[in-house]
């Protein structure tokens, strides 16, 4: 009996073990915001700026950059996910107390490959000195787990003479490893080959577009065709994304294509993710909006994620959506369609407006002459209860009434402050605030440019009278 008990013992406790082991149950679909700050599950800012995403198992791991308050170098963070939305933090997993070599380093835009035949995680990065761009130099580091320490193995110019700056690393189906990055100040685009452990540089593969002034890059495969998708350098100003392809990374490749608007929807590329499931491999767009092209720092960040088309075997497209769903169990993400409407009042013939086109919380909205701008067109998301939110186009914010005063915040669907009716009265639309049932209104009755939009008791006045415009 006593070795019955012991063997039921020893089953109970290896399958608790598998329990608490096992991965997550299947992921359910979740809906992502675009243009915004992302948090983790304890409420922290998602410090993965210009990282990569890896699948272990059932999980997505997210890698980049979180800078100190000047800017410089502090970790590249771990994150990971079952459904892309919602991170746990897992590690700082390099820092600058990892190697001397970091204590007054620069680290960008750290890439995670795992090496199948040595069961090593190989993160590579872009090395700096900390004071100026002048090392240009690749580095690497390993780990044994994905989300674990990463042992510095150093810096270097790859082959000892190439300049290295934004990069990124791509494993092919046959598992051999390549590292793209930034050379010649920028206007070459390298594509090495990895060796063997993927610690090192085999050779150079390719310099297809020389003379481009490209960064940026972002390398991935879909039916059989190598795609490269990458930035021009613009420091940290968005602009046209442009990309390639070829059946052979050392090509030949064709010409860059331009893909999406002038600026990648106020974006700059960092990673192609592929998102595999029980309905196929859909693509996913990750961006960067650097806080420093709006007057703030890296820590600032936002993220811009989108579905990528292919019209084609060999074409692209990228298309604008305020929020995309993602269901990692299917394979799929799709982007909310959205129409964005200006503001007009009845009074003025003036367009509510976000002052200065400011991207910040708590700028206020004013009226201003109506010129088609990103800061006058909004989105009137619909929360099902009769209510709206009024998204800003340029800022991914939300309309937001302050004691009175109207500002732009951070997106809440719980925030009353945030809700607004439309009240018809033929032609004209009153807004109307969920919180206070004050009307939005044009302070003072005034024609004049910045003056603030308020609430104030619904009168009828023309000054609380809109169009929404095309």
């Amino acid at each position: 009996m006593r070795r019955l008990y012991a063997v039921l013992l020893t089953l109970c406790l290896a399958l608790a073990g598998a329990l608490v082991t096992a991965g997550p149950a299947q992921a359910a679909p979740q809906t992502i915001g675009n243009g915004v700050r992302f948090a983790d599950v304890d409420g922290n800012p998602v410090h993965a700026h210009g990282g990569g995403i890896i699948k272990v198992g059932a999980y997505y791991y997210w890698f980049g950059e979180h800078r100190n308050d000047d800017n410089t170098f502090r970790y590249v963070d771990a994150y990971r996910s079952a459904d892309l939305k919602n991170w746990e933090f897992r590690n700082h997993v390099l820092t600058q107390a990892s190697d001397p070599e970091l204590a007054t380093a620069n680290i960008e835009r750290p890439k995670v490959m795992y090496n199948a035949a040595t069961g090593t995680f190989v993160m590579w990065m872009h090395k700096e000195n900390g004071s100026d761009y002048g090392e240009a130099r690749a580095a690497v580091a390993v780990s044994d787990a994905v989300d674990g320490d990463y042992e510095w193995r150093g810096s270097f110019r790859p082959l000892g003479q190439h300049m290295s700056r934004d990069l990124t690393v791509f494993t092919d189906t046959d598992g051999t490893g390549y590292l793209v990055s930034a050379a010649r100040e920028n206007y070459d685009l390298h594509i090495y080959r990895l060796t063997a452990d993927h610690t090192g540089i085999a050779g150079l593969v390719a310099n297809p577009w020389p003379g481009g002034h490209r960064e940026a890059p972002a390398l991935f495969k879909r039916g059989g065709v190598y795609f490269m998708l990458t930035s021009g350098a613009t420091g940290w100003n968005p602009n046209q994304q442009q990309y390639a392809t070829a059946t052979s990374p050392a090509g030949p490749w064709s010409p860059m294509r331009d893909v999406g608007d002038a600026t990648a929807y106020g974006s700059q590329t960092a990673f192609v993710l592929p998102v595999q499931g029980s309905s196929g491999t859909s693509y996913l767009y990750l961006g960067d909006r650097w806080g420093n092209s709006f007057g703030g720092r890296v820590n600032d960040s936002r993220y811009v994620w989108l579905p990528l088309a292919f019209p084609s075997a060999t074409s692209m497209s990228l298309s604008w959506s305020p929020e995309i769903t993602v269901d990692t169990a299917a394979g799929t993400v799709t982007g909310t369609p959205a129409t964005y409407s200006t503001l007009i009042a009845r009074h003025s013939g003036k367009c509510a407006d976000v002052t200065s086109r400011s991207l910040w919380q708590g700028a206020q909205i004013k009226q201003y002459d109506c010129n088609g701008g990103g800061n006058q067109r909004f989105w009137f998301k619909p929360l099902g209860n009769g209510h709206h939110q009024l998204v800003v186009r340029e800022s991914s914010l939300c309309l937001q009434e302050n004691a009175s005063t109207v500002t732009q915040e951070n997106c809440s669907a719980a925030a009353t402050a945030q809700q607004w009716s439309l009240s018809t009265t033929g032609s004209f639309v009153s807004l109307v605030s969920r919180a206070t049932g004050e009307c939005l209104d044009v302070s003072g009755g005034t024609t004049a440019n910045s003056a603030a939009l308020i609430t104030y008791t619904c009168n009828g006045g023309s000054n609380q009278q809109w169009t929404r415009g095309a």
